[in-house]
């Protein structure tokens, strides 16, 4: 099961949003409504934390090897490597 955070939708200019977390099952549809007060709610994208592991498993991207992509030889994606 997965941890979702849902936020209420403010209905009037200033009103500030609820947020919850409700554990969910990926395969479920995101909530619509808060499902205690039925108030309309949208699902907030926020970071998490995942381990990548392989045969190499994790190099540090501080360590050139060879080649262009040696850099990202860890199998991460990159984008946190400026």
């Amino acid at each position: 099961m997965a941890t979702y955070i849902y936020e209420t939708i403010p209905r009037r200019k200033g009103e500030q949003p609820t947020a919850f977390e409700v554990s969910q099952s990926m395969l479920d549809a995101p909530l619509t409504h808060d499902p205690h007060t039925g108030r309309p709610v949208r699902r907030i994208i926020s970071g998490g934390l995942g381990v990548i592991t392989g045969k190499r498993g994790f190099t540090s991207p501080a360590i050139p090897t060879t080649g262009s992509s040696a850099r990202y030889s860890s199998g991460c994606c990159g984008t946190c490597h400026s």
